[in-house]
C-alpha cells in the first residue's frame, strides 16, 4: 500500500483512538531559535525555479516535535542513523511515490545526507528537505513540459505494449531518455482509459492538457508550510502511521471539517499521489446510506447535478476537491470513482449522491428481524447494525438521563427483538470504524457478567484495565458478531472481548488491526512567546490489549469462521503500513469465561460452512468474483492495446453480482422472498446472508 499524506484525519482515528494521557504543558522543553541560519545551495537547480525556505517558527517546531516524540511516543524509538535513513526514503516517496520524476542520479546525489537527517532534526536544521524539494520541483516542471510535447501527437493503440501500473518499488529512471519512454507509456495509458470510457483520442488529450496545466498551477501554489508538513510527516510516519503533523492551515481545516462533518456527502478525503482518496465514510451520511462509495476509492472526477459536466480532478489539491464536492442540501453530486476493489486497472464507476445534512439519528444502531425456513425448521434471527460507537458526552455530563449512546440504544433494540421472539442475535460491525472507548466497554457488558474488557498500556509502560461493572447479563442467547477488514479500533475491542470470553462467535474478515491510542497536541502551548500560529502534533501514546494479553494492534481480530475476502491483510488494514507498531503480548487479565463455545463448537460451525461453500451458488460466485478482483489488483503491468483492454473489461462485467443471480430466485435487500423458503435465505448482501446462516447453525448446535 502506498503511503499518503493525510490532509483530513480519518474518523477511525478521531473517536476511539483518543484517550488523554497527561503531558506536561507550558513548560520549556528546549532553547528557542531566534534567527534562521543562512542556507547554501547544495544541489544544482535551474535559475527559473522559485526556491522555498523554512520559516523561523518551523525551526522551533522541529526541535519541539523531536523532543515530544522522544518523551511521549509509545515506541520510544531513538532518533539515530537508522531512523534517519527511513525518513529520507519516506520523504522521497511522499514527493515521488511512483518514481516518475526523480532520476537515479538525483537520488544518488542525496545519499551523502542519508545519515545526517537525525542530527539536523535535533538542531531544527531544515536545509536538506527544502533543497530536495527544489530538485523535485524542477523535475516536475520538466515532466509537464514533456507531456505538453507528447500530447501534440497521436498514439497507436494497436501495438502490443505494456505499462507497469505500480511503480512503488520500481527503480528510478537512469537517464532522461529512459524517463521519456516511461512517461510516453504512462500518458498513453491515461489516454486509453478515457477512450475506453467513450472519449475520442482528441477529447482525451484535451482532458490531459487541462489536467497538466492544473498540475503546474498547483505546484506554483506550493508554499513553505506545505513543504514543511510533507517533510515532518515523513518523520512522524517513520515511527507509526497514525502519528502526524498538521501545519496551522491543515489543523484549522481539520477543525472546520470536524465541525462541518455533519453536512455534505459524509466522506473524509486524503491525498495519495495525484489522486483524491476516500479515507473514511461518516456513519449516517448520504455516502454511508448509499453504500456505493467506500474507503480507499479514488475520486477522479466530480460533476454537479444529473447533467453537469464531469470535471477531471486528478492532480487537484485536496481542499479544492472538497470544495467541489460540497454543496447545498438536496443537490446532486456525481463522482467518477476508481473502486478500491478493482485496482488501478479497473473501469471507473459513476456514483450519484444527494447531498444532505447528516442526521446523527441515522447513524445510530438499528435492528431487523429475518425469518426463514431451513431443513424444516423456522428461524427468527435478529440483526443489530452498529455504524459507530457513539455517545453524547455533553448530555451525559449535563446529567441528562436520556443521552444518546450505543449501549442504551442497543439495549432497547435487544428488548424489542426478544419481545418478537428471536432465536439468536447478530451484531453487524462491518462498517464500524470505531468510536467512544467506554461505549465498547459498556456494550460488552450487555453480554458478559462482569470483568475487564480491554487493557491499555501507555508510553510509560503502565497498564490499566477498562472494566464492565454491570454484574448482569442483559442478553444471554446465541450471539454472533460480523466483522470486515474495515472494522477498527473500538469495534475490535468489542469483538475481541466477545471472543475471549467465549460469549459469541466472530464471523467475517480479519479486522483492521488498529490497536493504538493518539493524543492531539497543540504546539503553541509549548512556545507561548511565538506570535505566529503553530501546528498540531497527533501522537501515538498508548496501545490496546485484549483481556487474554494479546494486542489488537496489527493482527486485528481473527474470525472464528472466515468468509471469503477481497482483500489480503497486507493490502488493507494496519499491517499494510510499513511502520505499523508490531503485535505483542502482555500479561493476561483475570476474567471468567461466559459460555461453552469451545474449539469443537467452532470446528462444527466451520464444517457446516465448508459444506455450504461447496453447494451454495451465491458463495461460489462470490468466491469466484473475489478471486478475479484479487488477481486484477495483483496485475503488475497492463496492456496498452485497446482490443486487449476491452476484453479485460468484458470479463470483469461477467463477474459482477448483478449479472450472476440465480434464475428464478427473487432477491431482496429487506429480507427473504416468498419463493426462497425451501432454499434458505437469499439476500443481495451475501455476507449478511451467510452470517445469518452461521447464526442459525449456532442456534442449532446450542440446542443439542
Amino acid at each position: 500500500m502506498k503511503k499518503r499524506l493525510l490532509l483530513i484525519v480519518p474518523a477511525i482515528l478521531v473517536l476511539a483512538s483518543f484517550v488523554l494521557i497527561p503531558i506536561q504543558k507550558n513548560k520549556p522543553l528546549f532553547e528557542e531559535v531566534t534567527e534562521i541560519p543562512e542556507f547554501t545551495l547544495k544541489f544544482p537547480v535551474n535559475d527559473t525555479i522559485k526556491l522555498l525556505y523554512p520559516e523561523r517558527k518551523n525551526i522551533n517546531e522541529t526541535v519541539l516535535i523531536t523532543e515530544l516524540l522522544k518523551r511521549y511516543h509509545y515506541k520510544k524509538a531513538s532518533l539515530n542513523d537508522s531512523l534517519s535513513s527511513i525518513i529520507l526514503d519516506n520523504y522521497l516517496e511522499n514527493l515521488d511515490n511512483s518514481r516518475l520524476y526523480f532520476l537515479q542520479s538525483d537520488v544518488d546525489s542525496f545519499e551523502p545526507y542519508r545519515y545526517m537527517i537525525d542530527d539536523m532534526l535535533k538542531q531544527g536544521n531544515l536545509e536538506i528537505p527544502y533543497q530536495l524539494f527544489a530538485v523535485f520541483k524542477e523535475r516536475y516542471y520538466e515532466r509537464i513540459a514533456f507531456v505538453d510535447q507528447l500530447l501534440q501527437n497521436d498514439f497507436d493503440f494497436t501495438k502490443d505494449e505494456y505499462f507497469a501500473l505500480d511503480r512503488e518499488f520500481s527503480p528510478y529512471p537512469k537517464s532522461t531518455e529512459e524517463q521519456n519512454e516511461l512517461w510516453r507509456k504512462y500518458i498513453k495509458n491515461e489516454i486509453l482509459i478515457h477512450i475506453l470510457n467513450g472519449k475520442t483520442q482528441e477529447e482525451a488529450k484535451q482532458i490531459l492538457v487541462k489536467r497538466y496545466d492544473r498540475y503546474k498551477t498547483a505546484m506554483q501554489q506550493y508554499n513553505s508550510s506545505d513543504v514543511y508538513q510533507t517533510f515532518m510527516n515523513s518523520y512522524t510516519e517513520s515511527l507509526d502511521p497514525h502519528t502526524s503533523y498538521f501545519n496551522p492551515i491543515t489543523a484549522e481545516n481539520f477543525d472546520i471539517e470536524m465541525s462541518k462533518s455533519l453536512e455534505g456527502i459524509g466522506a473524509r478525503l486524503s491525498k495519495e499521489g495525484d489522486y483524491t482518496i476516500v479515507y473514511s465514510i461518516v456513519p449516517g451520511g448520504p455516502a454511508f446510506k448509499g453504500n456505493e462509495l467506500h474507503d480507499n476509492d479514488k475520486i477522479i472526477g466530480v460533476a454537479q447535478g444529473d447533467d453537469g459536466e464531469m470535471i477531471d480532478v486528478v492532480g487537484w489539491r485536496n481542499d479544492d476537491v472538497v470544495q467541489l464536492i460540497r454543496g447545498k442540501k438536496g443537490s446532486v453530486v456525481r463522482l467518477n470513482v476508481l473502486k478500491a476493489e478493482d485496482g488501478i486497472a479497473g473501469k471507473p464507476t459513476i456514483v450519484r449522491i444527494v447531498r444532505d445534512k447528516i442526521n446523527l439519528e441515522d447513524a445510530r444502531a438499528e435492528s431487523k428481524v429475518f425469518e426463514f425456513v431451513r431443513d424444516g425448521r423456522t428461524y427468527k434471527l435478529g440483526v443489530i447494525n452498529i455504524p459507530s460507537f457513539y455517545k453524547d458526552f455533553k448530555d451525559a455530563s449535563d446529567g441528562n438521563e436520556e443521552f444518546n449512546s450505543t449501549t442504551r440504544d442497543v439495549k432497547k433494540l435487544i428488548a424489542d427483538l426478544e419481545e418478537k421472539g428471536i432465536d439468536g442475535l447478530l451484531i453487524d460491525l462491518r462498517r464500524n470504524g470505531g468510536g467512544a472507548l467506554d461505549e465498547a466497554v459498556e456494550l460488552t457488558g450487555l453480554f458478559v457478567d462482569h470483568g475487564p474488557v480491554v487493557q491499555v498500556k501507555d508510553f510509560d509502560g503502565k497498564v490499566r484495565e477498562e472494566e464492565d461493572k454491570s454484574n448482569e447479563v442483559f442478553y444471554d442467547g446465541p450471539l454472533t458478531v460480523l466483522t470486515s477488514r474495515l472494522s477498527a479500533s473500538a469495534s475490535e475491542i468489542f469483538a475481541a472481548a466477545i471472543q475471549d470470553y467465549k460469549r459469541g462467535v466472530i464471523i467475517g474478515e480479519r479486522s483492521f488491526g488498529k490497536g493504538t491510542v493518539q493524543n492531539l497536541i497543540g504546539l503553541q502551548q509549548y512556545i507561548p512567546s511565538e506570535k505566529e500560529r503553530l501546528g498540531q502534533l497527533k501522537l501515538t501514546t498508548a496501545k490496546f490489549y485484549r483481556v487474554n494479553g494479546g494486542s489488537t494492534q496489527n493482527l486485528g481480530v481473527t474470525p472464528d469462521v472466515k468468509l471469503p475476502s477481497a482483500f489480503d491483510h497486507n493490502e488493507v488494514g494496519e499491517s499494510a503500513y510499513p511502520s505499523a507498531l508490531k503485535w505483542d503480548r502482555i500479561t493476561a487479565a483475570e476474567y471468567a469465561l461466559s459460555n461453552t463455545i469451545d474449539d469443537q463448537f467452532i470446528l462444527q460451525l466451520n464444517s457446516k460452512f465448508e459444506q455450504r461453500l461447496k453447494s451454495d451458488l451465491d458463495l461460489q460466485m462470490l468466491t469466484k468474483e473475489l478471486d478475479y478482483i484479487r488477481n486484477m489488483r495483483n496485475v503488475k503491468e497492463i496492456s496498452l492495446n485497446e482490443s486487449i483492454r476491452r476484453k479485460m473489461i468484458e470479463e470483469e462485467e461477467k463477474l459482477k453480482p448483478e449479472n450472476n443471480k440465480i434464475e428464478g430466485v427473487e432477491y431482496s435487500k429487506e429480507g427473504i422472498s416468498s419463493s426462497t423458503a425451501n432454499q434458505g435465505l437469499k439476500l443481495e448482501d451475501v455476507y449478511l446472508e451467510e452470517g445469518l446462516l452461521i447464526l442459525a447453525d449456532v442456534v442449532q448446535l446450542s440446542d443439542v
